[in-house]
C-alpha cells in the first residue's frame, strides 16, 4: 500500500476518507507492509466464514461449535436465513398495523433494542409520535422498552398509553374507541431479565385497561419448536402469538439484518428491500483481497494498527447527524461485545480490546473536543459525513446589523456543519491527533445498510488480526451466571 491515495469510493458514493490515519507521522506503508501476512489470512479467514460459517475456534455460549452466519443476510434466497417468503412475512406483518393499531411497543435489549433505534431514528426521527396518523402514513406510533429495568419510565409508558387510549376515546364519541396496541417482544431465550420482567409489567398493566385498551402481543425468539423450544416460544403458541426468527448463527449485535431488527422496519415502512441491497453491495466490495479496494479489511488493519503501534486504544464515533447517534450508539455494543477479549484463541491473556465512545457533531465538539484535541493522544476519532440532507435551509439574514451573525448568513445549514467537522478534523491531525471520515451520499436505507454491514465485517477481520473471537461473549456470561441466584435470593428474603 505505498500509493498516496487514501480514499476509497464505492460505486454507490460511498466513501471511506483515512487520509488522516495514513501517511507521514500516522500509520505507515511499512506499518501495513509488515502486517501483510497476517492480513492474507483474516481474508482468508473472513472468505472461509462468509463460504461456510466456520469460524475457528468459535463455540456457542454452551461450550459447542458455532456457526457465524451473518455475511448470510444481506443475499435473500431460499435457504438462507432471509429468504424472500420471510421478507414478504414481514412486510404484511407491517401492512396488517397500517390504520389498524396505535401504538406498538418493542421489548429489547442489546442489539433487539440497538438495531431496531436505528432503523426507527433513520426512518421516522424524533417527532414520528407526535405526529398524526396521516403524516406517519397510517403506521403506528412506536416506543422501546426493555432495553433497561427502569421502574419510573415503565410506569410512565404505561401511563402514557393509558392517557393515550382516555384521549382516543373521548373523541371517538359513540364510536369505536378501542385503542390498539401490538407488543413486540424480543428474546433468544424468552429469559433475558430485562426484556421479559418490563414486558410482563405492561401487559398486566395494559391487559387490565380493557376494554378501552386491546393488547396483542408478536414473539421474536428462537425458531426452534417441541423440546427445544425456548420459553418464549412455548409461551407464543400456548397464547396464540405470532413468532418471527432470532436466527441461529448470528449474535444479537450483528442482528439488525434479520428479524430481529427488519420487524421495526416493518412497523414503519422503512424499505428493507434497499437496506438489505446496501449490505449486499458493501460486501461484494469487500471480496477483495487488496486491502486498497477492501474498505472493511482496511479500516480495521488501521484502527488495529493505531491501538497496537500508536497506543490509539480508544476509539470515538463521530457522525455528524442528530439522526446517526443511534448508529453511535449500536457501534458501542458491537465492538466491546466484538474484540473486548481477556483471552486469544490460544487462551493466553490478552486484554484485547478499544474502548468505543459515542460522541454527535457539532454537538460534541463543545463538548468532548477539548479532551480529544488537548488530551491523552489515546484516540482515533471516526466521523460519519452525511452528503447530501432532503431539507436544507440557507441561513437567513435576520439581525443584519450583528456583523457576527451576518457572516454566516446566506449559508446552508449543511454547508456550517461540514465546516466545523473540517475545522475539527483539521485541528486534530495537525496535533498527531488521527481522525478518519465515512461519507454516506443521503441519509438512506441503502447507505445506512452500507454504513452497518461494513462496522460489522470490519470487527470480524479485526477479530483475525488481533487472534481473539470476535462471536462469543464470555464476559457478559460471567455477569449473568451471578444474576440468577441472586434473584433468587431477594425473592426468598420477601
Amino acid at each position: 500500500m505505498a500509493d498516496a491515495k487514501t480514499v476509497i469510493s464505492l460505486p454507490s458514493g460511498f466513501t471511506f476518507d483515512y487520509t488522516n490515519l495514513y501517511g507521514d507521522g500516522r500509520i505507515s506503508p511499512a506499518d501495513i507492509a509488515a502486517l501483510s501476512a497476517r492480513l492474507r489470512a483474516a481474508h482468508q479467514a473472513v472468505a472461509q466464514m462468509r463460504a461456510t460459517g466456520e469460524v475457528r475456534g468459535h463455540l456457542s455460549k454452551d461450550g459447542q461449535p458455532e456457526k457465524v452466519l451473518f455475511t448470510q443476510l444481506p443475499y435473500v434466497r431460499e435457504g438462507n436465513l432471509n429468504t424472500p417468503a420471510s421478507l414478504a412475512r414481514l412486510k404484511a406483518f407491517g401492512q396488517s398495523l397500517r390504520h389498524r393499531v396505535d401504538a406498538v411497543i418493542s421489548f429489547g435489549i442489546g442489539g433487539s433494542y440497538l438495531g431496531n433505534k436505528v432503523l426507527f431514528d433513520i426512518q421516522c426521527g424524533e417527532f414520528w409520535n407526535s405526529k398524526d396518523r396521516e403524516a406517519r402514513h397510517g403506521y403506528p406510533r412506536l416506543y422501546f422498552s426493555g432495553n433497561n429495568i427502569d421502574p419510573r419510565r415503565t410506569a410512565e409508558l404505561i401511563g402514557h398509553i393509558v392517557d393515550e387510549a382516555k384521549s382516543k376515546a373521548r373523541q371517538a364519541g359513540a364510536g369505536d374507541g378501542t385503542y390498539r396496541v401490538t407488543l413486540v417482544v424480543i428474546s433468544k431465550s424468552g429469559a433475558t431479565l430485562d426484556t421479559m420482567s418490563t414486558f410482563m409489567a405492561a401487559y398486566d398493566a395494559l391487559q387490565q385497561a380493557a376494554p378501552a385498551i386491546a393488547v396483542e402481543v408478536v414473539a421474536v425468539t428462537d425458531p426452534a419448536a417441541g423440546p427445544q423450544a425456548t420459553l418464549l416460544h412455548r409461551l407464543a403458541r400456548e397464547q396464540g402469538w405470532p413468532v418471527f426468527r432470532v436466527p441461529d448463527g448470528v449474535g444479537g449485535r450483528f442482528s439488525v439484518f434479520s428479524e430481529v431488527g427488519l420487524i421495526t422496519a416493518a412497523c414503519t415502512g422503512f424499505d428493507i428491500d434497499a437496506f438489505l441491497a446496501g449490505a449486499r453491495s458493501m460486501d461484494e466490495a469487500c471480496h477483495s483481497e487488496d486491502i486498497r479496494h477492501n474498505p472493511a479489511m482496511l479500516n480495521a488493519a488501521l484502527k488495529y494498527l493505531a491501538a497496537a503501534n500508536y497506543g490509539r486504544d480508544i476509539e470515538v464515533f463521530m457522525p455528524y447527524a442528530d439522526h446517526l447517534k443511534a448508529v453511535a450508539e449500536w457501534y458501542i455494543q458491537l465492538l466491546a461485545e466484538s474484540l473486548g477479549k481477556r483471552t486469544n484463541r490460544a487462551g493466553q491473556e490478552i486484554y484485547y480490546g478499544r474502548t468505543p465512545v459515542v460522541a454527535v457533531g457539532t454537538t460534541d465538539m463543545h463538548a468532548q473536543t477539548q479532551l480529544h484535541q488537548d488530551g491523552q493522544r489515546d484516540k482515533v476519532v471516526q466521523f460519519v459525513q452525511v452528503g447530501q440532507w432532503p431539507e436544507d435551509a440557507v441561513i437567513p439574514n435576520c439581525f443584519p446589523a450583528a456583523a457576527s451573525l451576518a457572516d454566516i448568513a446566506g449559508l446552508r445549514l449543511s454547508q456550517a456543519l461540514d465546516a466545523a467537522r473540517e475545522a475539527n478534523a483539521a485541528a486534530l491531525i495537525r496535533d498527531n491527533r488521527f481522525n478518519a471520515n465515512f461519507v454516506l451520499p443521503r441519509l438512506n436505507a441503502f447507505h445506512l445498510g452500507e454504513l452497518l454491514y461494513l462496522l460489522a465485517l470490519s470487527v470480524a477481520y479485526e477479530g483475525e488480526l488481533a487472534d481473539v473471537d470476535a462471536f462469543d461473549q464470555p464476559g457478559v456470561e460471567a455477569y449473568k451466571r451471578l444474576l440468577g441466584p441472586l434473584l433468587k435470593q431477594m425473592k426468598a428474603a420477601e
